[in-house]
């Protein structure tokens, strides 16, 4: 059989046409849809796709993210991938691989290292291409070591993404944020955070105007999740939860790494996860305890 040759196109989140083509196979792929986030003006140059057209439709892409990732006082320039996907009338035709292998050439000497997040369906893939898998960590604490605060009047609001003030505060706090963790953030990903405000937790995003800090966070049952603490400077993680949890929480779950002097934060290996971590090449590392913030997934 010969293979067709299809256009490759990268950067084009100007371009509505490509931007919708793009959007509908996010949709069919991975039932989600970047629309909100584009209309609103949160895709910045961070995010760029390159993709393969045919006749002005997107057939497959890989998308990168530029990324800074801050440990102590070192920062670093990193490059995340994702959105990798093809469109099921295209399979079989190593699009995907061309893809990949382009923006590996791209982006590789100019930074750190190159990461992406797999689910189960595609851990035999990404080796392929020089990747490794590296375990993450996963970080909790035990409700009963919580010390609550003490508040004489609530503070805390649940902010609706469809008002264009709460929009707004959470635009400036992404704008303005430091990193969620001394040892181990992401900074400048602002684009990010709008879009999980917008399209993956927009039910699960609450302001405390006493501490001015924004906190995404769901309740399951007697588990409570953090995915994300946004501040304009350094806080402890557990302070700044602690007038949130409900009496009948049992645990507490951080998805990033949490900044916190409590000597009961518990840190332990994922050894079952649905989003594994893939580096090239792979570096010391997956010698320390860590976990990429949710919130800088793509």
């Amino acid at each position: 059989m010969v293979l067709k040759q299809y256009q490759m196109v990268c950067d084009y989140r100007k371009n509505e046409m490509l931007v919708d083509s793009f959007n509908e196979l996010v949709k069919l792929t991975f039932g989600m849809d970047f629309s909100n986030w584009y209309k609103r003006g949160c895709w910045s140059d961070n995010y760029i796709c390159y993709s393969f057209a045919d006749g002005g439709h997107i057939i497959a892409n890989a998308s990168i993210n530029k990324m800074v990732l801050t440990m102590g006082d070192k920062k670093v320039d990193i490059v995340q991938i994702g959105t990798v996907m093809t469109h099921p009338d295209y399979k079989n035709q190593g699009l995907a691989a061309k893809l990949l292998n382009y923006i590996i050439e791209k982006y590789e000497k100019e930074n750190s290292f190159l990461y992406l997040f797999a689910n189960n369906s595609v851990l035999d893939f990404y080796p392929r291409f020089g990747f490794q898998k590296i375990t993450e960590s996963r970080y909790s604490l035990e409700a009963a070591m919580l010390t609550k605060a003490n508040k004489e009047q609530e503070t805390w609001r649940k902010l609706n993404m469809d008002h264009e003030a709460d929009f707004v505060l959470v635009k400036q706090f992404a704008q303005q944020r430091v990193p969620v963790s001394t040892s181990f953030g992401i900074a400048e990903n602002g684009d990010l955070l709008m879009f999980y405000a917008l399209v993956v937790f927009p039910e699960a995003i609450y302001y405390d105007s006493a501490n001015d800090i924004i906190i995404f966070f769901e309740q399951d049952g007697e588990k409570l999740h953090i995915f994300d603490i946004v501040s304009k400077q350094q806080i402890d993680a557990v302070q700044a939860i602690s007038s949130i949890v409900p009496a009948e929480i049992e645990s507490i779950q951080f998805y990033f790494v949490p900044d916190s002097n409590h000597l009961h934060i518990r840190s332990e290996l994922i050894t079952e996860t649905d989003d594994t971590l893939f580096m090239r090449p792979v570096t010391d590392m997956d010698k320390a305890s860590f976990v990429f913030p949710i919130t800088s997934h793509i």
